[in-house]
């Protein structure tokens, strides 16, 4: 029974009372008999209003009631950023009370703190502050993946579902890719321990197992199932793993401190091994493509190179028109010569017989004038002699010439002119079939011949 002193009713108040006394009169039962108290329960219906209140709904099984937390008590909460959600469990003390405007009941709250998975939580944040504090998670210390590993270390459960879905996604995008297995318990006790173990143990077997990159990875789980890889010592055997590590743990809404330690996160184990298995069909494509696009520039270069042998050709059939003018061109040119040499040389003869005549019938004339005589005759000769060796090593040179320009030079050197029965020219060895006959023009005779092979 409630003491009657908590209040005093007067004794001249009438029996009816007004609305806003009794409302009053519950009020100060309420905070004077219950007065602050801890409850604990489940937040719904969270909202933060714009002046800073803050308002909710505490609830358990069997029953609910509204909660007010002001602003001043709320900014002094040092709680995570969504550690007042809906579904949140919390320890609250709050002072039962009624809100006279409305007479509804309430809970006036003094101070929160999260319960049950919310203190782990907690935890887990403050071991992420003073870690990340120590520079531990700098993203100057993540390193990059290789895009082509020689092989993949896989620190995860032997018997979970994790390790299924990566070796098959392993399989599927590159099935050459060697995996190692290092298997570790990935919850319960000792299980960080056993992580750390086998990231040591990946590490120190690298070289000999040729494996460049490691992932530590599980299925999803709650907060507890998952709490191994928010050790401090997993995460510092993250941080400190030479080999580089990629965080597949939970689902894509589940966070740890490896994930942080991690040079790479992944969502979920099979996105983890996505990331470091390099996409074969994509290759396979892209090499397909280029062999394509190479083939389609060579057939493009080949045929321009046809197209100048053609014009080559074209050009050498003129060349050899033009040598062969010039050859008959020369044969008139050194007849020419031979008959101006003849009808210049001949007067010159006839004049110096005529000479040497008339000093043979002068015989009695002093001999000095028969000396003199003699002399002109050899200087005439020799003049002669002079002039015609010249010409003629003129000639011998352009004899010379066109010999190095006769085509039946090339065949001397050991070449054949390979033609088909129609009398064509052979110029690729492609063109020919098995079995066709062709005809071989040599410096020396001809030939004919049956293809057995041909070669590009």
């Amino acid at each position: 029974m409630l003491s009657s002193d908590l209040f005093a009713v007067p004794s001249e108040q009438p029996a009816v009372w007004s609305v806003s006394f009794l409302v009053n009169s519950a009020r100060l039962l309420l905070e004077k008999q219950l007065g602050a108290v801890w409850v604990t329960g489940e937040i719904s219906g969270f909202t933060r209003a714009a002046s800073g209140h803050c308002y909710f709904t505490l609830k358990d099984d069997r029953a609910q009631a509204r909660c007010t937390l002001w602003k001043h008590k709320a900014a002094a909460l040092r709680l995570p950023r969504d550690g007042l959600r809906d579904g949140a469990h919390v320890e609250v003390r709050v002072t039962p009370t009624l809100y006279e405007a409305r007479g509804d009941f309430q809970l006036n709250v003094d101070t929160l703190k999260l319960a049950g998975q919310g203190a782990l939580y907690e935890k887990f944040l403050r071991l992420k502050a003073t870690l990340e504090a120590e520079g531990l998670f700098a993203p100057e210390k993540k390193r990059a993946l290789p895009s082509f590993p020689c092989g993949v270390g896989l620190v995860t459960s032997a018997h979970g579902a994790a390790l299924r879905d990566m070796l098959t996604t392993l399989k599927t995008r590159w099935s050459s890719l060697p995996v190692i297995i290092y298997p570790t318990a990935v919850q319960g006790d000792g299980a960080a321990e056993q992580i750390v173990v086998a990231i040591q143990t990946a590490n120190a077997r690298a070289f000999q197992d040729g494996v460049e990159v490691l992932i530590v990875a599980r299925g999803g789980g709650s907060l507890e199932d998952l709490w191994a890889f928010n050790e401090e010592i997993v995460a510092r055997a993250v941080a400190a793993s030479a080999l580089p590590v990629i965080s597949g743990v939970g689902h894509e809404t589940d966070i740890t401190l490896s994930d942080f330690a991690a040079d790479a996160r992944a969502p979920t184990p099979t996105t983890a091994a996505a990331m470091v298995a390099p996409d074969g069909e994509m290759w396979r494509h892209a090499h397909y493509e280029q062999i394509r696009r190479w083939r389609r520039a060579m057939a493009y270069r080949l045929g321009q190179a046809a197209q100048r042998l053609d014009d080559a050709a074209q050009r050498l059939k003129h060349l050899r028109a033009d040598i062969a003018a010039q050859h008959a061109q020369i044969d008139a040119f050194a007849q020419r010569l031979k008959q101006a040499w003849r009808r210049q040389n001949s007067p010159l003869a006839q004049y110096l017989e005529f000479v040497c005549l008339r000093w043979r019938r002068q015989t009695e004339r002093p001999l000095p004038q028969w000396t003199v005589v003699e002399q002109t005759r050899q200087t005439v000769h020799r003049a002669a002699d002079q002039y015609l060796e010249a010409r003629a090593q003129k000639l011998i040179l352009l004899s010379e010439r066109l010999t190095l320009l006769n085509p039946r030079q090339v065949l001397e050197r050991g070449y054949a002119v390979v033609s088909r029965a129609d009398g064509k020219i052979v110029r690729d060895a492609a063109t020919l079939r098995d079995q066709e006959s062709v005809h071989m023009r040599f410096a020396r005779g001809d030939a004919q011949a049956t293809i057995q092979k041909t070669s590009s």
